[in-house]
């Protein structure tokens, strides 16, 4: 992983959009400081798009979309998508699955989770599973004593021999039935809301996030960046990043908005428009 700091102005100028995860990559220690939340604000002021990908829950989405300084909020690692028009003061919804997979799924996951606690001992639903659409979140540090790699190995294999997609993040393991993730629903969101082609386009991202359930993206976007804290979870991803930040969690995070902004700033005078 290259420092972020030998990113180029040349880089910069062709950039558009910001995608980023929340955990431990704007947050630190759970808490969103008020550095991280600036330099959000500080990536739309100077006029590019940023779009928050994220495992937390549908309900957590209908905030974050109606509240921070964000173009849309993409939940439950790819199964809904929440945006606001402010113009017409509404909240807009786009979901993976249709209801009726939704409700027979629900019925699944329910059995699942009290497989995966009976199994694992010392994990526990995460405390938003109450407003969760999608999937399962299974705490293994957040809100408990961090349970070890076996544990977490264990969480997986259940989700996986049940058929699920699992997925480890910095502090939950998540599991859902359906072909989408983080990947797939921004690929959607880019391409109707913003008539921009992900792929073809990829050069024109930059992606930042911190763990292994980054890692699609870190594989897709040739100017993914991983904060710091990145590190810990070397030769545990199926990808990396191409690049890492000096600072950990939001520290890195408004490090990247900083040094990106600046870079765009002398790199161009004049705008990408998309």
């Amino acid at each position: 992983m290259t420092p972020f700091e030998q990113f180029s102005a040349a880089q910069a100028r062709g950039i558009h959009t910001v995608i980023t995860d929340i955990d431990d990559t704007i947050t630190t220690e759970g808490k969103l400081t008020a550095a991280a939340y600036a330099a959000l604000e500080r990536l739309r002021v100077s006029g590019l798009r940023v779009i928050v990908t994220t495992g937390r829950p549908a309900g957590w989405c209908d905030h974050i979309a109606r509240m921070w300084p964000v173009d849309a909020v993409v939940g439950e690692n790819g199964g809904c998508c929440y945006w606001y028009d402010r113009a017409t003061r509404k909240l807009a919804v786009r979901h993976s699955l249709p209801p009726d997979a939704l409700q027979a799924n629900r019925r699944k996951l329910d059995a699942l989770a009290q497989q995966v606690l009976t199994g694992v001992p010392g994990t526990a639903l995460a405390s938003g599973q109450f407003c969760r659409l999608y999937d399962l979140a299974i705490d293994f540090c957040e809100d408990v004593p961090h349970i070890g790699e076996a544990g977490v190995a264990r969480i997986v294999q259940i989700m996986e021999a049940a058929g699920m997609t699992a997925k480890v993040s910095s502090i939950h393991v998540n599991g859902w039935f359906g072909n989408y993730d983080k990947l797939s629903m921004s690929r959607e969101v880019m391409h109707d809301l913003y008539g921009v082609d992900l792929d073809a386009q990829r050069d024109c991202f930059i992606y930042a996030g911190d763990s292994p359930n980054d890692a699609p993206m870190f594989a897709h976007f040739p100017n993914a960046v991983g904060v710091a804290n990145v590190r810990d979870f070397v030769g545990k991803m199926d990808a990396s990043p191409a690049y890492v930040t000096q600072g950990r969690s939001g520290e890195g995070f408004a490090e990247l908005a900083g040094l990106l902004i600046r870079l765009k700033a002398k790199g161009s005078s004049t705008s990408v428009s998309i």
